[in-house]
């Protein structure tokens, strides 16, 4: 019954409009602070500022559009810019070479891996327990895969500059 009354009072609640209403806040003799929209002797009305209804606005979606620059905004001379560049460019090359050297070491380390089989993964009667040395390589896997997309994403880094 009470959830029903509960229900109920929500409902009704949300049928009635907003209205501006005065706000008290209220002190007993204790000392503790409660906040009432109805007045008592031991209440002083709180001005407030408006409160602003209107939707805010949308942020500009992440379409690739771009917004202007403040005029405020320190410049920096094509010279300068020019040798920013080429100094990324050349950072990124040296990232991409030292990648594919990790890649290369990755997938060298792999092989070796899976061209052994260790005497924990052999079963009674020398079988080969493809489950235990699956999951001892799959640390090797994980780190050629790694390096792979390291490699991918610093082309495309590369791809994005001017």
């Amino acid at each position: 019954m009470k959830l029903q009354n509960l229900c109920l009072s929500l409902a009704l609640l949300a049928a009635v409009p907003a209205l501006a209403q005065d706000i008290y806040k209220c002190a007993d003799p204790d000392g503790r602070v409660t906040y009432s929209n109805v007045p008592t002797k031991s209440c002083r009305k709180l001005i407030l500022d408006p409160v602003n209804l209107a939707p805010s606005a949308k942020p500009p979606a992440a379409t690739g559009t771009r917004t202007a620059t403040p005029g405020s905004f320190p410049k920096v001379d094509e010279q300068t810019q020019k040798s920013r560049d080429g100094d990324r460019r050349r950072i990124l090359e040296n990232e991409l070479a030292a990648e594919q050297k990790n890649a290369e070491q990755a997938k060298k380390e792999l092989a070796e891996q899976e061209g052994i089989v260790l005497p924990s993964e052999r079963m009674q009667g020398g079988a080969i327990s493809g489950g235990k040395v699956q999951e001892r390589i799959q640390t090797y896997k994980d780190k050629v895969a790694l390096h792979q997309r390291n490699i991918e994403a610093i082309h495309r880094e590369i791809a994005n500059l001017r």
